[in-house]
């Protein structure tokens, strides 16, 4: 890889990075209900990827049933788990996402499974399951559980997705923002309260959040990773994406102040040592899964 692309590529993981802070501080911070904010974010991005709309790809229930997965659920369960996880756990978390592809995979796509990948879930599992661990009990982790549901949902989309053709990616931020916005906006106004007082009181701030993360994290970030992908084998960029997590801990704990103890340490090198060996193997939607992983992150 060239110096200028490792570059870039560091880049992007930081700014995914940057991205699960603000909307931590969007959602938590500022009050801001998540269904609203996910809604507004994917307005935006409907909006700047409409000319790539049509033609529309086929089959199309696919289409509307991978952008709601990869979309509206997987944002809406994620920024509800925001609100009382920290981006720290959540971006370990998250990382349940790689295993749940791989048994998708192997049920939907056929996918045989060997001894090494099968040591890589076990131990992304591991970490996730320590994280989410509690002396009271994993039940009360009740955000980390929500950006668990999330990953299944994005693992669920990557793989249906990789049983379509010829969609490209402009095409398919476009179909998610298209399929994604309204219904959030709608379910918001059905079960959310105070949401543009909590948008007018946040003021320019919140246009500018949500502004980053649909055209800076949507549009451009993930256009580029694509590119990336296409030049690159899929097992030389896979592991070096893990600089994502690192960096949203690094910025967790120094932005949001999040708790980090030797628990939170153990979890996390077990799950990105279990993501990394999976991504040395990669599967058939391997950079597909980090992609929609990371557009929440």
């Amino acid at each position: 890889m060239s110096l200028r692309d490792f570059a870039l590529l560091v880049l992007m993981c930081f700014v995914w990075a940057t991205n699960t802070i603000v909307s931590k501080i969007v959602i938590a911070h500022w009050g801001v209900p998540p269904l609203f904010y996910a809604g507004a974010r994917f307005m935006v991005v409907m909006l700047c990827t409409l000319p790539w709309l049509l033609p529309a790809p086929r089959p199309l229930w696919r289409l509307i049933v991978v952008c709601q997965l990869i979309g509206g659920a997987n944002f809406a369960l994620m920024f509800m788990g925001l609100q009382t996880a920290s981006p720290s756990a959540a971006s370990i978390v998250i990382q349940l996402g790689v295993p749940m592809t791989t048994v998708l995979s192997m049920v939907m796509l056929g996918e045989q499974v060997r001894w090494r990948r099968g040591i890589g879930m076990a131990l992304t599992l591991a970490g996730a399951v320590t994280v989410m661990w509690r002396p009271e009990g994993m039940a009360m982790s009740v955000g980390l559980w929500l950006v668990a549901a999330a990953a299944l949902a994005g693992s669920l989309g990557a793989v249906m997705m990789k049983q379509m053709e010829g969609v490209k990616p402009l095409q398919f931020q476009a179909w998610v923002g298209f399929t994604s916005a309204l219904p959030l906006l709608g379910f918001s106004a059905m079960s959310e309260h105070g949401q543009w007082t909590a948008a007018l009181a946040a003021g320019w701030p919140f246009v500018g959040a949500v502004l980053y993360s649909a055209i800076v994290i949507s549009v451009i970030a993930h256009t580029t990773y694509y590119g990336l992908i296409q030049k690159y084998e899929a097992t030389l960029i896979s592991p070096l994406v893990l600089m994502t997590p690192l960096f949203t801990i690094i910025l967790g704990v120094l932005v949001t102040h999040d708790h980090f103890d030797a628990r939170m340490a153990v979890g996390a090198a077990l799950a990105l040592a279990g993501v990394l060996i999976v991504a040395l193997r990669p599967n058939h939607v391997m950079p597909l899964l980090l992609l929609m992983r990371n557009r929440v992150q």
